[in-house]
């Protein structure tokens, strides 16, 4: 069976992280081989290139680049891919002719969020209706995702993402996390998110305000991609900068969420969030935004708390909770990291992944 992986980018972020996880899996399947092809030469997840595997990359010229479609269909052509499956919505468009005219199964992963108000201006909604017709197996990454996108149930499945606990074998030391980011407060908050559209940093940078002026005993971590951009800093105080830091992207987020006495999750819209099941796999109690399909993951009072949208005073209540309640901390903890273990493994994630790979393969065969 050959795959060809095709991506917008390789850059920290859920997706990605998603395919990477999938991938250093599959490279040991003796039946599956597989291609990547990326519109982007930034490479954040670096253990890709020690898969030993291709990697095709098309860089669009302009926004407008329709040369992209030709050039996707000579890797194609050239492969022979039994399957193509994409990962967002415009390499779904761009693989709809190759994969028509070469007569190649395509599947759409596009759906990791759940924006509740998804308006036909929106433009992965747009894309939706354009290429999920045209696709031949949809895979969402929550079920809320896949209802919300409208998503033909006769050819939908929801894929949970799964953490690989091997991730957490090289640790450093909470100790030397601690040092190294020059931290001597008592209690230490963290959030793991993209500086994005559908990521409320106002929200949790607002709640870290109002817990400062009650008690100066926390530092708040801020860590993934443009957190340490000029606009990103503009939400901060001058008077409570000096207990928040904002890392950008990092390779080291297991060893920094391990230190974390809270993990919070402030969005406004979530598919399955990989920061939560890192969150969970290191044992921390969870705060995050209810909504989309962190419901799916986040047992509400058992593995930490779900609150209300843009609600920074009840992000900070729940924060005194389990700052105020070390066996609850521990508790949840706990609940978390057996959840993860039961239900969200990578195991199941790519065992599902081939379940689906085997049986669009075998479908082709017998038509």
């Amino acid at each position: 069976m050959k795959i060809l992986f095709f991506i917008d980018s390789l850059r920290s972020g859920g997706k990605e992280r998603r395919l990477t996880e999938l991938m250093k899996v599959l490279v040991k399947q003796e039946n599956i081989e597989f291609e990547v092809v990326v519109m982007s030469e930034e490479l954040h997840y670096n253990e890709i290139l020690d898969l030993g595997i291709s990697i095709h990359y098309l860089i669009r010229k302009t926004k407008k680049d329709i040369s992209v479609f030709t050039k996707f269909y000579n890797i194609c052509r050239s492969y022979k891919p039994d399957i193509v499956h994409c990962w967002d919505s415009m390499t779904a468009i761009y693989s709809i002719p190759a994969c028509k005219i070469l007569n190649i199964k395509l599947i759409n992963g596009q759906i990791t969020d759940a924006l509740g108000d998804l308006r036909i201006s929106n433009k992965p909604r747009l894309r939706s209706l354009i290429t999920f017709p045209l696709s031949d197996l949809i895979i969402g990454n929550s079920e809320k995702g896949l209802e919300i996108y409208k998503a033909p149930v006769n050819k939908s499945v929801c894929i949970h993402n799964g953490f690989n606990f091997l991730r957490v074998s090289t640790i450093i030391s909470n100790d030397t996390v601690r040092k190294n980011l020059k931290i001597n407060t008592t209690y230490l908050i963290g959030m793991v998110a993209s500086f994005s559209v559908n990521k409320d940093y106002e929200t949790y940078f607002k709640a870290a305000e109002l817990l400062l002026a009650k008690r100066n005993d926390i530092t708040f971590l801020a860590i993934g991609d443009k957190t340490d951009s000029e606009f990103c800093r503009s939400l901060i105080s001058d008077n409570v900068k000096a207990n928040i830091r904002l890392l950008g992207p990092r390779s080291d987020v297991e060893s920094l969420v391990n230190a974390m006495d809270i993990c919070v999750l402030s969005t406004f819209t979530e598919g399955i969030s990989n920061s939560i099941l890192e969150y969970m796999a290191l044992g921390k109690p969870v705060i995050a935004t209810i909504g989309g399909g962190t419901s799916e993951i986040v047992k509400d009072q058992l593995s930490g708390f779900l609150i209300g949208p843009s609600n920074p005073a009840e992000l900070v209540e729940k924060a005194e909770m389990l700052l105020n309640d070390p066996e609850m901390r521990s508790r949840m903890g706990k609940y978390g990291y057996d959840r993860i273990q039961d239900n969200f493994s990578i195991d199941a994630m790519v065992s599902q992944y081939i379940v689906e790979y085997q049986n669009i393969v075998l479908n082709t065969k017998k038509h």
